[in-house]
């Protein structure tokens, strides 16, 4: 993971996003309006949407290129499908 991805950056991400949830998990105990509510869900799931992006590039940029440049694309397309699936489920 370490080789494909800016995990500092990764990691702050995340604690983003953490705090969105807290804070949705609050607006909730608020009573708030179910809308602004909605809208923060829609925020937090189209910023953790976007870290399995970077992940994915990340991915593609570093693992599969080093095994397609060792001749090992069988693994490579194997590997890719998996990520790809995975990523997909995301949605």
């Amino acid at each position: 993971m370490k080789d494909c991805v800016d995990v500092a950056a990764i990691a702050r991400r995340l604690k983003k996003i953490e705090g969105q949830i807290r804070g949705i998990q609050k607006m909730i105990e608020d009573d708030k309006n179910c809308e602004d509510i909605l809208i923060q869900i829609g925020a937090a799931k189209s910023a953790l949407h976007k870290t399995g992006q970077v992940i994915l590039e990340g991915h593609l940029r570093h693992c599969l290129l080093d095994g397609i440049n060792e001749g090992d694309e069988e693994r490579v397309l194997k590997r890719f499908t998996v990520a790809l699936e995975q990523f997909s489920r995301m949605v």
